[in-house]
């Protein structure tokens, strides 16, 4: 997968321009542009502030269908609430979530 290439297919596909692309994900426009300028790939830490700005994960992000299902607002704050937990407290979410899903 061409890492670089996806990154500017989902700019095209919000129709952002590079520079609103670093405004939204938080990421300075000279480390974005260097990317492209010197074909590097970007850190996960980079490749995550740039899926949460488009509002998908990085399993979409990698995902091989072609298919980027947009996040709903409410997927996206747990998200980013699941993303501030630590790892035992993560954990316990997940362990709760499946619970939940048993009991039916």
């Amino acid at each position: 997968m061409d890492i670089l290439a996806k990154i500017i297919q989902l700019r095209n596909q919000k129709g952002w321009t590079e520079y609103k692309l670093s405004l939204e994900s938080n990421i300075p426009q000279t480390t974005i542009s260097s990317w492209f300028r010197k074909n590097v790939q970007p850190s996960v830490a980079s490749l995550q502030a740039i899926c949460n700005a488009c509002g998908i994960t990085l399993s979409q992000f990698f995902a091989e269908d072609g298919e980027l299902r947009q996040l709903t607002p409410t997927q996206k704050i747990l998200l980013d609430e699941f993303a501030s937990l630590s790892s035992p407290q993560q954990e316990a979410l997940i362990a709760l979530l499946k619970s939940m899903r048993n009991e039916d």
